[in-house]
């Protein structure tokens, strides 16, 4: 790279006198983590095929039966029971990875491989941020939040909304959520998949962003949703509706079982990864009984609970293992990954880095293709926080300069520059340094590498306080980006006509 393509590259990286990394995704070209072998894989995979078959999955919605049974499952009453031979077969069809489509083509993600989407959080029901602290969120608010998660390079994706808007009906605010995704960001976005009727008003307003119908996204991902299975071996009414509709279709559901060990899940880290893969299989099969060949992800959610409380606890040891061996399990049965950046911590604080670093490591080098709640989660997911989000930015844009690979050219093993500075010399001035002067490395948003005297006497503030400023600046320096007002105007059309009809069941 030459000299002004470096200064190009480095102003683009600047917004609002945040410093940040070019957009795009990074591919990790290292092997996944395999924290257990490959006979452990077999065994707990095995394992969960003896739950599916003996024991079986509760299945709350009758067509969901149907279709189950229509491909050779026995069901009686409300259980669904599932071969192994009906599983292989229908694991065959999954595609191992795909293209999913935002407004901006350039923002076009793929899934699959080394590639990895960091989806921003999604689905609390607070907001928390240090002027306010944690509260009911607004409508306002979470717009601010998702032109935050536009302005930020290394988030790919907004997760579904990033906190409720309280102050809106609970029976239409999807509908303006939905609105808000496509008019205040380019970037992909996940939908909500609670219900046929959330599910499909999230389905028709893609198709009017991209200007067709809903029958012309079948072969065209575009939008993402998670379904949690109701663990353990339980998939209720509006979990089926919504995986229905999205796999109908051609949309990408994202099955995550949440199997807390102790809790919904066996105490033993296996045996919640033995009911993991159980209900992810069930739901990924369902996927394939809709419409083959539809993509779909496994989610792995596993952690454990604090045994004296009963509370959940995110980002520890028991996590990370987890993430890593639910990567293993996904790569055995071939399908692409999802996991999550956690923490259990209340506050932005040391237990909040601590916990998500530990998420952040299980999760990406136990090879996740989503990595869900990427920045922002706070509070065991009660609380988006945007000081939370500005701070996992930072070890995001960290974790892809990890990722990138070491170059060993000639030009990167320095022969010239080592002959340059001689015994005793150094390498500031060197011909080589100064030629990579803009480019050697990247930089931080936030850390502070002021030296002692420095720190002394101008003295430093915290890592918290210097993100309230960083969203802050962001913020302000946003500009939304341009919506066709033809499109705007249909959406505005779509939404004002599902609200006379009273918009979504409460289920």
């Amino acid at each position: 790279m030459n000299r002004a393509e470096g200064r190009r590259r480095q102003a683009d990286r600047a917004m609002g006198g945040v410093p940040q990394r070019p957009w795009g995704q990074v591919e990790r070209q290292m092997p996944p983590v395999r924290i257990i072998s490959d006979d452990q894989v077999s065994a707990i995979h095995l394992a969960a095929l003896d739950v599916l078959g003996r024991q079986g999955l509760r299945v709350l919605h009758a067509p969901a039966r149907a279709l189950y049974a229509s491909a050779g499952a026995e069901v009686v009453d409300e259980t669904v029971r599932l071969d192994a031979g009906l599983v292989a077969e229908r694991l065959k069809t999954v595609p191992a990875g795909f293209t999913l489509e935002a407004r901006n083509p350039a923002r076009n993600l793929r899934i699959g491989g080394g590639w990895c989407v960091y989806g921003a959080v999604g689905g609390p029901a607070y907001v928390m941020c240090n002027d306010k602290g944690r509260r009911d969120g607004t409508f306002a608010e979470m717009c601010d939040y998702m032109r935050l998660i536009q302005g930020l390079n290394v988030i790919h994706q907004e997760g579904g909304g990033p906190f409720e808007p309280l102050d809106l009906p609970a029976n239409t605010r999807h509908l303006d959520i939905y609105h808000a995704q496509i008019r205040l960001l380019d970037k992909s976005w996940q939908t909500q998949t609670l219900g046929h009727a959330r599910t499909m008003d999230g389905i028709e307003m893609a198709a009017i962003m991209l200007g067709t119908t809903p029958e012309g996204l079948c072969h065209r991902p575009v939008l993402l949703g998670i379904i949690n299975t109701n663990s353990p071996l339980q998939l209720d009414v509006p979990m089926a509706e919504g995986l229905i509709a999205l796999a109908a279709h051609g949309q990408v559901n994202v099955i995550t079982p949440f199997t807390l060990a102790g809790a919904m899940a066996p105490v033993t880290l296996a045996g919640a990864l033995v009911l993991q893969h159980a209900e992810a299989i069930a739901g990924i099969v369902l996927t394939q009984i809709v419409r083959p060949g539809v993509p779909v992800m496994y989610g792995g959610f596993t952690s454990n609970v604090d045994m004296r409380s009963g509370a959940p606890a995110f980002g520890t040891p028991e996590y990370a293992k987890a993430a890593q061996a639910s990567g293993q399990l996904a790569r055995h049965i071939g399908v692409p990954f999802r996991s999550s950046n956690v923490t259990a911590a209340n506050e932005v604080d040391a237990q909040a880095a601590y916990e998500s670093q530990m998420a952040l490591w299980g999760a990406l080098t136990g090879g996740a293709h989503l990595l869900n709640h990427a920045a922002g989660w706070l509070h065991g997911g009660l609380t988006a926080s945007f000081e939370k989000l500005i701070l996992d930015a930072e070890m995001l844009q960290m974790m892809d300069a990890y990722f990138e690979p070491m170059a060993t050219d000639p030009g990167a093993l320095a022969l010239d520059a080592i002959r340059e500075a001689g015994a005793g010399g150094h390498f500031f001035g060197t011909a080589h340094t100064m030629e990579r002067y803009e480019t050697a490395f990247h930089t931080p948003m936030l850390s502070n590498w002021d030296n002692h005297p420095n720190w002394l006497s101008k003295g430093s503030i915290d890592a918290r306080t210097r993100a309230n400023s960083l969203w802050k600046e962001l913020l302000a320096a946003q500009v939304d980006p341009a919506l066709d007002p033809a499109v705007d105007e249909a959406l505005h059309a779509y939404v004002t006509r599902r609200k006379a009809e009273g918009g979504a069941p409460m289920n």
